[in-house]
């Protein structure tokens, strides 16, 4: 963690001067006391992000701090000067921008929520896990249904269901839980690649309307060379063998309704894709509008449904926080606890989505300063696109992909689409690189802990790193550059 602070904190000291010095959009704030105190802030408050583990913080909190902070710094420089109009605007623009994604991922995380609650994920896992397969053919399984469950799911609940898979068949096997653990991160990360809901860069790279639905497919084979090329080398490690027969004794069934969620999920994001290609509309409204229906389904639900107890992430969510229905009805009668839709929306990641709205403000208002317009003509004008590109991949996994991409879609850098393809792959599929470099990787690293660690991960990183530079050379080939 320190070689990685130490980084980051030198990040804004090794640019050149003049780029602190130039003018950003018409004021000249870059090289201003109030500019290089709002930096200072942005930069502190990602320290703590960075070190979330050992302080024990969550990530939510400082940078919405940050955010708060720089905005008022924001607009008492523009106030400052005379302009009490432009801060302000600038500030509701960038809060719209959240406001979209934000509602977008709320609905997405409700009906993964609710799928997990119904115990379809649990069912697929306990499948897996009494099929009569070997280490090897688990090892293939699980990082196949990764690669292609995280462009429906996120990136992060696939790793997680995928890795306790691995874990569950492993278990004293610390060298297939290792190599099995990496494999479903790489392949996570991978999947969401070529998906507009497979991750949260891919998603605002959608939104922002730079790449149309269909053209993020051109990134499947470029996305499934980065998988299968570290794969296939760290397949070599696994002992072929079968795992033991008391692990397949697990079994576990979906609760009634999950298959008709599972449909509902599937009709909202058609009903989404549609109304965003051809009726123009912003992609949250069919998002939003699936999220309704589900918690009319959810009503429907809640009529017949008695179950009270749930595993999983949600364990127990129908008892948390519930009120005695015999103190409702001022008699003796029997507790009745049934499903409820917006207990199963209280589990959405609210870390996760408050952490993107202090990343979306704080990035935001360093744009407002001219720092990203600056720092776009450094990359970009010096060293080309495809090289630039390349990097802010391998970047992403020193820091969290999502600020990185909404940097680059603040800067607007005039780049082809194929260009834009190619930032969307790398942001995606570099985070792999290190185990901190992407949500699933960090998640993992907590479930199996002391086995799969930063250190176990960084063994493989020289075979990750050849997928990344086979699937950039794949899609210059095949997509052009």
């Amino acid at each position: 963690m320190y070689p990685l602070t130490i980084l980051f904190c030198l990040l804004f000291s090794l640019l050149p001067t003049s780029l602190m010095a130039a003018d950003g959009g018409g004021h000249a704030y870059t090289d201003s006391f109030i500019g290089i105190i709002c930096v200072c802030i942005f930069l502190i408050s990602y320290l703590f992000v960075l070190g979330e583990e050992y302080f024990h913080l969550r990530k939510s909190k400082p940078v919405i701090v940050a955010a708060g902070l720089i905005w008022l710094l924001i607009g008492l420089a523009f106030t400052l000067q005379g302009d009490k109009e432009t801060a302000a605007a600038a500030f509701r623009h960038n809060l719209l921008e959240y406001a979209e994604l934000f509602f977008f991922l709320l609905a997405a995380m409700s009906f993964i929520t609710t799928l997990e609650e119904r115990q379809l994920f649990a069912a697929l896992r306990s499948w897996l896990i009494s099929c009569k397969l070997t280490l090897v053919q688990i090892y293939w399984a699980t990082g196949a249904l990764a690669f292609f469950l995280s462009p429906i799911a996120d990136n992060l609940s696939t790793a997680l269901l995928m890795g306790a898979v691995v874990m569950a068949v492993g278990q004293q096997n610390i060298k297939f839980v290792t190599v099995g653990c990496i494999n479903v991160v790489v392949a996570a990360n991978a999947g969401g690649a070529f998906s507009p809901f497979g991750d949260i860069t891919t998603l605002m790279v959608w939104q922002k309307g730079v790449i149309g639905f269909g053209g993020f497919f051109l990134l499947f084979i470029p996305a499934i060379i980065s998988w299968l090329v570290p794969a296939g080398l760290m397949s070599f490690a696994i002992e072929k063998a079968s795992p033991p027969p008391e692990q397949r004794n697990e079994k576990r069934s979906m609760k009634p309704g999950a298959l008709q969620v599972l449909l509902l999920f599937l009709l909202t994001i058609l009903l989404t894709i549609s109304s965003h290609s051809v009726l123009n509309l912003p992609s949250v409204l069919g998002m939003m509008t699936g999220l309704g229906i589900l918690k009319l389904y959810g009503y429907y639900l809640s009529r017949f449904d008695t179950n009270i107890r749930d595993t999983g992430h949600i364990h127990n969510h129908h008892i948390d926080n519930l009120t005695d229905l015999r103190q409702m009805k001022g008699d003796h009668t029997d507790v009745i606890r049934r499903f409820d839709i917006f207990k199963v929306v209280e589990r959405s990641s609210w870390d996760t989505l408050m952490f993107f709205y202090g990343v979306v403000l704080s990035v935001g208002g360093l744009a407002t300063l001219g720092y990203l317009g600056l720092l776009s003509d450094l990359i970009y004008s010096s060293l080309g696109p495809t090289l630039a590109n390349s990097l802010i991949g391998i970047l992403s996994s020193l820091i969290d992909n999502i600020p990185v991409m909404f940097a680059v879609l603040t800067m607007q850098p005039e780049m082809s689409t194929n260009q834009w393809l190619l930032v969307t792959l790398t942001t995606g599929i570099g985070g792999s690189l290190l185990s901190i470099g992407s949500a699933a990787g960090i998640a993992l690293m907590g479930q199996a802990q002391g086995v799969y660690t930063f250190y176990t991960h960084l063994k493989w990183s020289w075979a990750i790193g050849l997928g990344y530079l086979l699937s950039i050379a794949a899609h210059l080939w095949l997509n052009g550059a």
